[in-house]
């Protein structure tokens, strides 16, 4: 992944997080789109997974 890439999965995950209200059943969703952006970011998946995001649905 790039700088550029990064950034902007950065600025994404930052203009989310500034949507939630505190509620949790309104900001599921965004919490759901923050979740998958940062594992994107961090390269991350569910342990003993070859699988993308099988282990938590995502």
């Amino acid at each position: 992944m790039n700088t550029e890439q990064k950034t902007a999965l950065e600025q994404e995950i930052d203009r989310l997080k500034a949507m939630l209200t505190g509620n949790m059943f309104e900001d599921m969703e965004y919490r759901d789109q923050i979740h998958n952006l940062e594992m994107q970011l961090n390269g991350t998946k569910p342990m003993d997974s070859h699988f993308d995001c099988i282990g938590c649905g995502s």
